[in-house]
């Protein structure tokens, strides 16, 4: 027990791992990809002739490759640690990142690097890095992952106005050559210096390898409940994310105040992130979750008609306020119901769930404006479907009651 005490000291060697962590998470697929690729939309579409659509194909093809990947990759973590999968994975998506300023007017050319980007992206994103990071942490492990996924949240501040001011500058080309060769700069040195899985102590033992299997997480009603919430609410935040740019030009406002409302999000998020990390470590996160659901529910309806920068902004924060604050709640829910014998694994496969929303997201979006011209029919009932899985949230069971038998958790379904 007298390891616990340590996790509130700032000293305390776990703040390392998950601090190297946030910056990981920074340059990974779910923050410099996800977050810049509305900012090379338009460029992009106008550059080749291509339709929204079609570009938009891109990202849903790296998502779908993420969904088919992220089981396995999660094995790999399970079995090898985090440090050997997030190395290669952060070298390959850098360099494939940075080949986009090589690309051909050919869409196979543009489809073919994200099924590379998607390959890897898992590999560089929160899921490779939170199992090392619960393994530090009993009493503060809330905080801990809020801190990790801190990283993405700054991405969204931080890297949309950093793409536009490149592409500005000096072209889409070496705006992607740039962003690629970050990725090597910045992320790898703190991977290699810092993450790692806590050591071989008793303590460490019991928290690793104590919980469930996957085919007991796979016969949970818990599981269940986070898969559909998830595909759900990706199914806006992705589409929400991709379109947000072009969403609010088309509608009169600046390149720059558009980039600024994918930075308001981003900073939504980080403060949601955080807050909810505080929030988790105190309260049911079954019910925090609710709470973040129905504001992105709502920021999505504000998005469906906001026609200036003011309105666009509120509706990208509240999504941003949401979701960034959702990206905590599912994995600290896993570990809470399923320990961490096979955590990364059951991640992955709510990461399938969510990838694979991800990619119908973004082409609905396309296709709504190519077919209609405008996004405000879908996103409405995107806001409604959002709300309706926060109600979701609450028929979880607690995980204070959940009992420990020969290593596996039994999660008690009382509400």
């Amino acid at each position: 027990m007298a390891g616990r005490n340590h996790e509130d000291d700032l000293s305390y060697e776990g703040w390392r791992v998950a601090g190297a962590a946030s910056v990981g998470v920074f340059v990974s697929f779910a923050s410099l990809l996800v977050y810049t690729f509305g900012t090379f939309l338009k460029p992009l579409a106008e550059e080749f002739s291509w339709s929204r659509e079609a570009v938009s194909a891109a990202f849903g093809i790296a998502a779908i490759t993420v969904a088919v990947c992220s089981p396995p990759l999660g094995l790999l973590l399970d079995r090898h640690g985090a440090r050997r999968i997030i190395v290669p994975a952060l070298a390959i998506f850098g360099g494939a990142l940075a080949s986009l300023a090589l690309l051909t007017p050919r869409l196979w050319h543009f489809y073919a690097v994200f099924v590379v980007l998607g390959i890897v992206g898992n590999g560089t994103a929160q899921m490779a890095y939170t199992r090392a990071v619960s393994s530090w942490f009993e009493k503060r492990r809330g905080a801990a992952l809020a801190l990790m996924l801190s990283g993405s949240a700054v991405g969204a501040v931080v890297l949309p106005p950093i793409a536009q001011a490149l592409i500005d500058a000096a072209g889409w080309r070496t705006a992607y050559a740039l962003l690629g060769g970050m990725v090597l700069v910045v992320g790898l040195p703190g991977v290699l210096a810092f993450v790692r899985e806590r050591p071989s102590t008793a303590v460490a033992r019991t928290t690793i390898n104590d919980g469930a299997t996957v085919r007991e997480g796979l016969a949970s009603r818990a599981f269940w409940i986070l898969i559909v919430v998830l595909f759900c609410s990706s199914i806006a935040q992705n589409g929400a994310i991709t379109h947000l740019s072009p969403l609010l030009t088309d509608r009169g406002v600046s390149a720059a105040g558009a980039a600024a409302a994918v930075s308001a999000m981003g900073a939504a998020a980080l403060a949601g992130r955080l807050l909810t990390g505080w929030l988790l470590d105190r309260f049911f996160a079954a019910r925090v979750s609710f709470a973040l659901l129905s504001a992105a529910a709502f920021g999505t309806w504000l998005l469906s008609w906001a026609n200036t920068l003011p309105l666009g902004v509120a509706g990208a924060a509240l999504v941003g306020f949401g979701m960034g604050g959702e990206g905590d709640v599912t994995p600290y829910l896993l570990s809470r119901y399923f320990g961490l014998r096979s955590f990364s694994t059951l991640y992955g496969l709510t990461w399938t769930a969510y990838a694979i929303a991800g990619a119908i997201g973004p082409i609905l979006m396309g296709q709504a404006f190519d077919v209609s011209g405008s996004y405000e029919a879908l996103l409405l009932r995107l806001a409604l479907a959002t709300l309706a899985v926060a109600g979701l949230m609450l028929l979880l069971p607690r995980y204070e009651a959940t009992q420990v038998t020969d290593g596996a958790p039994r999660v008690v379904a009382g509400l």
